[in-house]
């Protein structure tokens, strides 16, 4: 029979067996990944832009391509993989979609507009901005595009529809498939999806704040200025909360100041749902009433009545000036406008929006954010590519896996 000494001693030695064991497998993996060769690299280019393995013959054609000095041709071949759109990109898409920020949603016209643009090589800075959503054609599943239901997405997620196939996942306009105004129209921030996410009750600042934080990778805590007029904070903005005036002037203008004038443009929109039959709102829709500001935006006055009065959807961005220039806005910009879609355009010509969505890529691709100042280095690098190539994602995809393929 064993004594209590001999048993721990056994544990120990096999704990330090099992801990050199590990050490040597990370050490192997290390060494396969510094010094993995054409194939390896190709492969890996593959499973980390598609998510599934290659064929052989895709393999044999993308190691010829980075034998050649061509892993980003490599690359392209990768996405030409229905798994890059049906798998990689709704995956990559979906959590800016919900307040949850989960992927585990079905597909709907938010993400299907994010996975069309990025086949089509539209310029994504449009993404909040443009005339545009991505349906199935016509007769690919049973149901048509529905302004108060999700339905013709679901199907086409369950039928395994290929969102590669241009002939199958179409562009449209939303003037042409819903019926908002082309001046109202502001990319996927009047989707259907977007809406029912964002512009559901509240006072629509849910729309801003996940906007900055999906395409500019800010929250409102990182880009709070005090030093900002306070001229345009609603009337539902107590100035002294619990009687402490303090509490405004050092806490909540500093957000409120700077987000109240921008979120002026989203004053005609609305998520409209049956609360007493439909509490989630399921069958809800996007509505704009233009010229018409919505209540939403008027509520608790008696917090301040003598703040700011919503009136129209004309916006101004005070962040032009002060710690926020950091956001990199556009000199091709005004910094004011009327309505979601010129602000849309003032958030999706910032250095800031170009880089958000080169580190998302990066972390999609490498499965790392960046970490050091080569990787940051590289992400500067890659998103001035992403701007001169008037905004392919594609291409950022392409080179990131090049970047992360291992040398």
């Amino acid at each position: 029979m064993m004594t209590k000494e001999t048993r721990l001693r056994n544990r120990k030695g096999a704990h330090r067996f099992m801990h050199a064991a590990l050490i040597s497998t990370l050490v192997a993996a290390s060494i396969s990944t510094a010094m993995a060769g054409p194939r390896e690299q190709a492969k890996r280019i593959h499973d980390r832009i598609a998510g599934v393995p290659p064929t052989a013959a895709v393999l044999d054609d993308m190691e010829a391509d980075v034998r050649a000095g061509r892993a980003l041709d490599a690359a392209y071949t990768a996405m030409e993989n229905s798994a890059f759109y049906n798998v990689t990109l709704k995956n990559f898409a979906t959590p800016w979609t919900n307040e949850e920020q989960t992927v585990f949603a079905p597909l709907n016209d938010y993400t299907a507009t994010v996975i069309g643009m990025v086949r089509d090589d539209k310029p994504f800075n449009e993404l909040l901005s443009a005339n545009i959503i991505y349906v199935g054609a016509s007769g690919v599943v049973p149901t048509a595009y529905s302004n108060t239901n999700n339905n013709h997405y679901v199907e086409l997620e369950e039928r395994n529809i290929d969102l590669s196939d241009k002939t199958k996942l179409v562009e449209r306009t939303q003037t042409s498939v819903t019926g908002l105004a082309a001046e109202a129209t502001a990319g996927v921030i009047t989707t259907r999806a977007a809406a029912k996410a964002f512009f559901i009750d509240g006072t629509n600042r849910a729309m801003f704040r996940f906007t900055l934080l999906n395409h500019l990778c800010v929250d409102m805590e990182q880009i709070k200025d005090n030093t900002r007029p306070n001229d345009r904070i609603r009337q539902d903005v107590a100035r002294s909360p619990g009687g402490d005036s303090r509490i405004f002037m050092n806490a909540c203008m500093g957000c409120h100041a700077g987000m109240d004038p921008m979120v002026q443009a989203y004053a005609y929109y609305n998520y409209q749902y049956d609360v007493n039959s439909d509490p989630s709102g399921t069958n809800g829709q996007l509505v704009y009433t233009a010229g018409v500001v919505q209540p939403k935006n008027l509520i608790n006055a008696n917090n301040f009545p003598y703040g700011y009065v919503t009136k129209d959807d004309n916006w101004v961005n005070y962040w032009r000036k002060g710690p926020n220039d950091f956001l990199g806005w556009s000199n091709s910009r005004p910094g004011t406008g009327y309505g979601a879609k010129s602000l849309g355009q003032e958030l999706g010509n910032t250095r800031a929006f170009a880089s958000c969505q080169v580190k998302k890529v990066f972390k999609a691709v490498c499965l790392r954010e960046p970490s050091d100042s080569t990787d940051r280095s590289t992400v500067d690098t890659i998103t001035n590519s992403f701007i001169s190539s008037n905004y392919k994602l594609k291409q950022v995809f392409a080179e990131t896996a090049n970047y992360c393929k291992g040398e």
